[in-house]
């Protein structure tokens, strides 16, 4: 943490916990900035002490003289604002989806590739103790290749809670389809695994009538998503899920073995991990199944205080060693657009009964540019595109 990393923050209402830990990772916040003037001014005494500077406007807000940007504004918008934020030559680390359309993603990769600037998706489900545990006994080949995996990110919320954060038909809460919430479920098994989806197959679940009293359009409540993977596997994984019982949870199937996060009450779970192998597979000076609660690696109290299961102080961690040693993040840019295409490509999949739709390989050229005219948008509303299976629900709530 030897160089202090001057950065500005878009988005004031997710972007407070992230400059919080973007402060524990010793960056100095410099500059805000959210179009909303309420929410510009109910921030501003959060960052008195500071002496930073206030925007309403994003072009002047990235006049100011700072290393970074955090784009944490609305979930349909950030690769518009991260593209403009690299050509403005600074680093950025963005929330999630990194993009909602295909050529969105290819703009963003050929963007990190001419500016040579730092690119991260900010996504920290990733860095909870229990991930990190099962990346590291994957990676010490425990368990062998994965074969099959399952992520599941089901979120349900009573009326109430659900209007407070989806204000109004256009609130993108209210628009988003089943599949595009999909990197929570998806981001961890590729970060313990080292594997990239190729292809995508999904269908869709409705139930409106879990929506009364909601301003939500779109009527489906969850996506299952089949994922084939570079290594031939075969990931399950959902979208923002909102079927009762809440659920955090992944699996994965080796060659060798198989490991899960235990199932169990909390927005987490039990936070435990299990790993287990057959009579015949059990490695020398291992038990056959065995069950245990995990630790950080390091910095246990920062991120026991950190938000999203510690998640949101090793993004930032991460975000800062990158722009420090000049290198790409783990989370780079080619990963992040895979990832958020996954919501694309599956939403195509559900509209088509299920069809398999390729991913494009954000790394090669060649395969990028056949997508950078494909706009595919159900966020737009002129292109009519429906936002569930049996088609868009009307509310009665404004």
């Amino acid at each position: 943490m030897e160089k202090e990393i001057k950065i500005g923050v878009l988005g004031l209402k997710r972007g407070l916990c992230l400059a919080e830990s973007a402060r524990q990772n010793n960056m100095k916040i410099v500059a805000i900035c959210d179009y909303c003037p309420e929410v510009l001014e109910g921030a501003l005494p959060k960052f008195s002490e500071l002496g930073i500077r206030a925007y309403s406007d994003y072009d002047e807000f990235l006049t100011h003289d700072m290393d970074a940007v955090i784009i944490a504004n609305f979930f349909n918008e950030h690769a518009p604002y991260a593209i403009k934020a690299l050509n403005a030559d600074k680093h950025v680390i963005s929330e999630c989806a990194a993009n909602i359309t295909l050529a969105e993603g290819v703009a963003l990769c050929r963007a990190v590739e001419s500016t040579q600037k730092v690119y991260m998706i900010a996504e920290n489900y990733c860095y909870t103790k229990f991930i990190l545990e099962m990346r590291k006994i994957y990676q010490s080949g425990e368990i062998g290749r994965v074969l099959y995996a399952e992520g599941e990110y089901n979120h349900p919320m009573s009326t109430k809670e659900f209007n407070a954060i989806a204000p109004g038909r256009n609130h993108w809460r209210n628009l988003i389809p089943s599949t595009y919430y999909c990197t929570h479920a998806t981001a961890p098994l590729m970060f313990i695994t080292d594997t990239v989806p190729v292809q995508v197959n999904a269908l869709s679940v409705p139930a409106g009538d879990m929506l009364e009293g909601t301003a939500r359009k779109s009527p489906d409540v969850f996506a299952p998503i089949l994922l084939t993977m570079d290594n031939d596997a075969i990931f399950r994984v959902t979208g923002w899920g909102l079927l009762a019982g809440h659920s955090n949870w992944y699996r994965a199937h080796g060659t060798k073995g198989a490991m899960e996060v235990v199932r169990g009450p909390g927005y987490f779970g039990t936070e435990r991990v299990r790993v287990w192998h057959e009579p015949y597979q059990v490695p020398e000076g291992f038990e056959a199944d065995r069950d245990y609660t995990p630790d950080w690696p390091f910095c246990k109290e920062l991120a026991e205080k950190a938000g999203h299961g510690g998640g949101d102080f090793w993004t930032l961690y991460y975000f800062a060693e990158a722009i420090r040693s000049n290198t790409q993040p783990y989370l780079d840019v080619y990963k992040a657009c895979a990832m958020s295409s996954i919501g694309v490509l599956g939403w195509k999949s559900v509209l088509n009964n299920g069809a398999a739709f390729e991913m494009p390989d954000f790394k090669n050229e060649a395969s990028r540019k056949k997508y950078e005219n494909d706009h595919f948008n159900p966020f737009d509303p002129s292109q009519k595109i429906p936002l569930g299976i049996k088609g868009t629900r009307e509310p009665s709530q404004k």
